[in-house]
């Protein structure tokens, strides 16, 4: 059984074992990338418990609040890498680190089905802002299961530089500076002014981003990007991450990037994958 404490079917133990094996491969490159420091990053995964043919039940009978409620994900199951633990320990041994949490009848709270190993992991303390952009992605956006932040270095340099931080000024940059990323990520990023994490406020401020971004610039700390997979994800932060990197280059060479014109820009929006 892929998680004590929880019975299941084939079909979700299925499911599970997939999205796990991509989570650790996606975490073992946040690691080695160098941004993922300490405990730094978090990955949500959305199970569809409705599609599931067997129900799941667990032993485990306690239930924690959340810090507000989310009715349209009552019933949903989450895979979500546990607080506290380091991506290249999620890398290494993804079952100790990786929980699976069903949220109640009513969306107000949740119970851990248990991984079999640190029987205390609880969820990411940025669990509320996960939720609240999973609660958005059932709304208007359900192929996308998948949440990730991570604190991409070249990124949070970015938001470092305070006449960058406007959105039409950063989207310049990330958009410009790589033909790829305006192919992928048509649709830019947003950028959330400095909040405290790990708050409620912060999940609704980048929630409102995300209802029209695939992504979304936290200043002075990271990224939250969503997808249909873990794979998927990682390549939309990796696409960003290249651009700064390309800007930051020619800027350290001495050199102001011209990068693409409105024109260039124009056509590579008409390419559809």
């Amino acid at each position: 059984m892929f998680f004590a404490g929880a019975a299941m079917g084939q079909e979700l133990e299925s499911f599970m074992t997939e999205a796990t094996i991509e989570i650790a491969s996606v975490a073992g490159w946040l690691w080695q990338r160098g941004w993922a420091e300490r405990n730094a990053g978090n990955i949500s995964v959305r199970i569809d418990a409705a599609g599931l043919q067997e129900p799941v039940t667990s032993s485990e009978q306690q239930e924690i609040p959340l810090q507000k409620s989310f009715p349209r994900l009552a019933g949903q199951l989450f895979l979500v890498t546990g607080t506290n633990t380091r991506m290249r320990d999620v890398a290494a041994s993804p079952v100790e680190n990786v929980l699976l949490i069903e949220i109640d009848s009513t969306g107000t709270g949740y119970q851990i089905l248990s991984p079999s190993g640190k029987t205390t992991l609880r969820p990411s303390s940025e669990l509320s802002t996960h939720l609240c952009i999973h609660d958005m992605m059932v709304r208007n956006r359900p192929s996308h299961r998948v949440v990730m932040h991570t604190h991409v270095t070249e990124l949070i340099a970015l938001t470092q530089i305070k006449e960058l931080c406007d959105p039409h000024k950063l989207n310049k940059i990330l958009l410009g500076m790589h033909p790829e990323t305006m192919i992928f990520i048509p649709d830019g990023v947003g950028f959330v002014p400095y909040l405290l994490p790990g708050t409620t406020t912060i999940g609704e401020s980048t929630v409102k981003l995300l209802e029209i971004h695939s992504a979304a610039l936290w200043e002075k700390h990271g990224i939250f990007a969503t997808g249909r997979t873990p794979l998927e994800t990682f390549d939309m932060i990796d696409l960003l991450a290249k651009s700064a990197s390309i800007w930051f280059l020619c800027r350290s060479a001495g050199y102001d990037p011209e990068g693409l014109t409105e024109s260039q820009l124009a056509e590579l929006s008409k390419i559809k994958f």
